[in-house]
């Protein structure tokens, strides 16, 4: 039976449960959020539901979106790869190998297919003036769990893995970007041969003590 003013007596529809969907542009709004966090304090300093705060939304939409805060700092700086799987490799080398397997991994990513993708985010933090953001993607999350496994009550490894750093930044640029030769052409086994002991030795052997 119908009531009057066209109301059914049947009872209505039960609401729909579940997440509601983001605002048009939440997406992006987080992206910009990110990046301002990102930038000022660091990958560590940042948390998912500061960004999502930043951005206005929950922080179960941030998840959604770009699941790990690791997914979400890649993605903020245009990484076609997910650096998780290489970092994982590295964690779990032996101490005494980490320079060449360091070396073989980030290699490797450049020269897969994703390779171009790689380079042209660097370039593209490089030439934007993302330093903050380089900084922290190359020493917040690609060295970080190094340095934790290098550290002593004597030294912390931030000089060590800063040595790293500039090792690996000379051989992105002498290999993808300006094309040095032989290095731009050179099999991996042999670029890791000539440069993982340089790495290991920033890592785990002697360098300058003033410099610690």
């Amino acid at each position: 039976m119908t009531a009057r003013n066209g109301v059914s007596g049947e009872s209505e529809p039960a609401p729909r449960t579940g997440r509601r969907p983001g605002r048009s542009g939440s997406r992006e709004t987080i992206l910009v959020a990110a990046r301002a966090r990102f930038a000022a304090l660091g990958f560590d300093k940042t948390s998912i539901r500061a960004v999502a705060t930043d951005a206005g939304v929950d922080p179960a939409l941030v998840h959604h979106y770009f699941g790990t805060k690791q997914q979400l700092f890649a993605t903020v700086v245009e990484l076609p790869v997910d650096p998780e799987a290489t970092l994982r490799v590295i964690e779990s080398a032996p101490l005494d190998e980490l320079g060449a397997t360091i070396l073989h991994g980030v290699m490797t990513v450049w020269d897969s297919p994703a390779g171009p993708g790689v380079v042209a985010a660097v370039r593209s933090l490089l030439a934007g003036g993302d330093m903050a953001l380089a900084r922290t993607f190359l020493l917040d999350v690609v060295l970080e769990r190094v340095r934790l496994r290098i550290a002593t009550p004597d030294d912390d490894g931030r000089t060590r893995v800063a040595l790293v750093a500039t090792q690996m930044i000379g051989v992105l640029v002498a290999r993808k970007i300006i094309g040095v030769e032989p290095i731009a052409s050179m099999a991996i086994p042999d670029l890791i041969a000539a440069v993982g002991p340089t790495l290991q030795r920033y890592l785990t052997g002697e360098i300058d003590p003033a410099a610690t």
